[in-house]
């Protein structure tokens, strides 16, 4: 019997090995758009981002062409792979890294962009979508669906205008950009998540008032949970001192909390963007200054590391994901 069973321990299932052969080629482009992006690096027109996505599209095309256009996917991606494991290094990473003078300094200008702008591009575009659906007869929508197509479209994703601006030559225009982006985005998914709560079928004065109250509860809320995980972080690592022993446990308490700092907000319904974001610049404020010098290195580059990675991961995939024929038969069908 324990024969069989150590022999049994060889071998998969047809289905495991397919799913490991998918893993394996993935985990080799990513490795692909790594030294490619490296090997780009004095263009400044071609990223790593770029790159992957290329990439990406090429392996998409390849595999329709050996397949006989059965088969354009390698792994199959859901949004709970999106918001739950890529987002929250890029978006917490994204406010560690902040500039935090520039950005504070230009705080206001960031919050006008950022949020009235997004409210104000919000309405625009929701009546635009009433008057333009109805003229094109495309069917009948709710109220909550054309509000909730103006949340969607008021995100502007602010990425490739960073790519052909430089930090260092115009700290004060990056940081604009930089944080009416991440602003933005927080903005909008706060606005949907609250379209979503409501039944806005038919709209009172008090259903109004309920909206805008969620709204800025949850916008609030959220902002306010970050930061308090991030003062709770660097209180620990003041008052208990990990670095005497380990600076492993420096290094994984930092990120733990900051992890949890994403799912507490995901399950008091916040938005976790927001959450996430000043959780980061909290904790590099105050919890990076609070831990060993060795600690400070490896965090840094940890949270950057692992923010390219799942950039590099998402690009790649949009890439392959573009050429989907399912995606494409669904959409002609229709």
């Amino acid at each position: 019997m324990g024969l069989n069973s150590f022999a049994g321990l060889g071998m998969r299932s047809t289905s495991d090995q397919v799913s490991i052969d998918a893993i394996t080629l993935f985990v080799a482009l990513l490795c692909a758009c790594i030294v490619i992006g490296h090997l780009l690096e004095e263009y400044r027109w071609m990223n790593e981002s770029i790159t992957a996505l290329v990439i990406g599209l090429c392996t998409g095309i390849v595999l329709l062409l050996t397949t006989g256009g059965k088969i354009s996917l390698i792994l199959l991606f859901n949004e709970e792979l999106f918001f739950i494991y890529l987002l929250p290094p890029i978006i917490f990473n994204a406010g560690f890294q902040v500039k935090k003078k520039q950005f504070f300094r230009n705080f206001m200008t960031i919050i006008l962009f950022g949020a009235i702008g997004t409210l104000i591009s919000f309405g625009i575009i929701s009546l635009g979508a009433i008057q333009l659906f109805k003229k094109l007869d495309i069917g009948f929508l709710e109220i909550g669906d054309y509000l909730a197509i103006g949340a969607i479209f008021s995100a502007t994703d602010s990425v490739c205008t960073l790519q052909v601006l430089n930090q260092d030559e115009t700290p004060l225009l990056y940081s604009l950009v930089f944080g009416e982006g991440v602003v933005n985005d927080a903005t909008s998914v706060v606005l949907f998540n609250a379209i979503q709560r409501f039944d806005l079928s038919h709209i009172t004065s008090g259903i109004a008032f309920q909206f805008v109250g969620n709204f800025l509860y949850l916008f609030f809320a959220s902002t306010l949970l970050g930061v308090f995980i991030g003062l709770l972080s660097a209180y620990i690592m003041k008052k208990l001192y990990f670095g005497r022993h380990s600076t492993v446990r420096e290094v994984a308490l930092m990120i733990v909390m900051a992890y949890l700092s994403y799912i507490m907000a995901e399950m008091f319904y916040l938005s976790g963007i927001l959450t996430v974001f000043f959780c980061g610049i909290v904790m590099s404020h105050y919890t990076w200054h609070n831990v060993t010098e060795s600690s400070r290195v490896t965090t840094k580059h940890t949270f950057a590391t692992l923010s390219f990675v799942s950039e590099i991961f998402i690009f790649l995939y949009v890439g392959i994901d573009a050429l989907d024929i399912e995606k494409w038969r669904v959409v002609s069908n229709r």
